[in-house]
């Protein structure tokens, strides 16, 4: 099940509870006695088997000692004592929990602590980040550029640059016996209609297989041999894209009403279990937030502005982690990029918009970091985009909080037009991210790689603008 769907399976409630209590070698025990019981649905196996990855996943988020993550607030905060520390924990601010006995730390605790806890954030040492500040005042210059010339021009399509970007993976020494076979999958910009031109300039080793560009995870694959278990696998791509910011200044009174019997429509408004499932509080918010509105445009930005108002950005565990990404949410009122994106795009769902997953990376000249947004579609303008983290972020600065929804700008690289779906080829065994494909994946004939056994870095090498 390439969709994880076996998550909606409920665990039994002897192991929920022990793994909300941090007793996790008690509930791998437990899980294994269940696996046993020859009465168990072949779906509760599978989530069984797939709890016991889930926990060793969660170990890997909250992998920071109190001492450890003392240490790193300290260099934010030196004047930290404490009570200080401990104060924060009591309220909730500094993600922790008890795993075996012993109290971890989430390793991204201290950019969700500055956001949500004022009194740390002014206490704070401000570091300049004078990469961010660049990177924030070229893309507004460019977001000004764009819709000027969208307003004058009426081109939806604008402002096109060519990228040229290495990505690298480096596959950690002695993590896969000599003589065994690793396999590696690199996402690549696909054909879009952002991305009209993609060319792949070199790789090395000599690449297996290139998804079409169409594909819906575009990468290039490849196998190399493990021949030494003191040295690194190294694998590499280079390649180049053409991609244009998108500006629509729409009409709602021109908005026309969906041929539901299109697959166009069809597809784009089911579920698609574990993540966008039409849960009975989705569904209730989902009718309380676009109310008596008909207008699918309409509907759509009620659900942008009820999103980027209520749902407050965080750093988010790695999303193999989570039973249901959309309905945790609008639970928890926080979430990344990604999290803000399912959640529209599983609202709209339910109200009969369709939409659609998109992501890649965010590349600005002076940043670059991985990124997703969402699309919904709208008769007769085709498909829009709505990037709810951009625009939350942007709420007192009106022009951009109302150019993401609807519009892009041009700093994108696109790369997965949906989630959870096959590669090609196919990866055996299940993804160190079963939703995305951003950072790569790496398997070999005993299982998976996860995110300790190898790194990434992506590089842009050269930003060019297009007359």
């Amino acid at each position: 099940m390439r969709r994880l769907e076996f998550l909606i399976v409920g665990l039994p409630d002897d192991i929920r509870r022990l793994v909300e209590i941090g007793e996790f070698e008690q509930a791998l025990a437990r899980i294994d006695r269940w696996i046993r019981d020859e009465r168990i649905p072949e779906l509760m196996r599978l989530r069984l088997e797939y709890e016991k990855e889930r926990l060793r996943r969660i170990e890997y988020d909250y992998s920071l000692s109190r001492e450890e993550a003392f240490s790193k607030l300290e260099e934010e905060i030196p004047d930290l004592n404490e009570e200080d520390f401990e104060k924060w924990i009591r309220e909730g601010y500094i993600d922790c929990r008890l795993i075996n006995g012993k109290l971890k730390f989430f390793r991204a605790f201290l950019p969700n602590l500055f956001r949500f806890c004022e009194e740390a954030e002014k206490r704070r040492v401000k570091k300049v980040d004078e990469k961010r500040e660049k990177a924030r005042k070229a893309l507004h210059e460019h977001v000004d550029q764009l819709i000027e010339l969208g307003q004058k021009t009426g081109q939806r399509f604008l402002l096109p640059v060519k990228n040229t970007v290495r990505m690298k993976i480096t596959v950690k020494p002695g993590v896969v016996p000599v003589g065994e076979k690793v396999r590696v999958w690199m996402p690549l910009p696909r054909r879009d209609p952002l991305q009209p031109e993609v060319k792949i300039i070199s790789a090395k080793p000599d690449p297996v297989h290139v998804a079409p560009e169409s594909h819906v995870h575009r990468t290039v694959y490849f196998e190399q041999t493990v021949e030494s278990e003191e040295e690194s696998l190294e694998f590499e791509v280079v390649y180049e894209y053409s991609v244009r910011g998108f500006y629509l200044k729409v009409d709602p009174s021109k908005v026309e009403p969906y041929d539901e019997s299109k697959e166009i429509y069809l597809k784009y408004i089911a579920e698609e279990p574990p993540h966008i499932v039409f849960t009975p509080y989705l569904r209730k918010l989902a009718e309380r937030i676009v109310g008596s509105e008909k207008n699918p445009y309409l509907k759509a930005k009620r659900i942008y502005y009820w999103i980027t108002t209520h749902v407050k950005y965080a750093s988010a565990y790695e999303y193999s982690t989570y039973e249901c990404i959309s309905d945790y949410v609008a639970r928890n009122l926080k979430g990344d990029c990604g999290m803000q994106a399912l959640l529209f795009i599983t609202l709209c769902r339910i109200v009969g918009i369709p939409a659609r997953w998109q992501s890649g990376w965010y590349i600005n000249p002076y940043l670059q970091s991985p990124h997703d947004w969402a699309q919904f579609y709208i008769r007769p303008y085709g498909w829009l985009y709505a990037d709810c983290s951009f625009g939350g972020a942007r709420k007192k600065e009106p022009k951009y909080y109302e150019f993401y929804f609807g519009n892009i700008d041009h700093y994108r690289l696109v790369a997965n037009i949906a989630i959870s779906e096959d590669f090609d080829p196919p990866k055996q065994h299940i993804r160190s991210d079963p939703v995305d494909n951003q950072r790569g994946e790496v398997e070999w004939r005993g299982g998976n790689l996860y995110y300790d056994k190898w790194s990434y870095k992506l590089e842009l090498i050269k930003y060019e603008k297009v007359k």
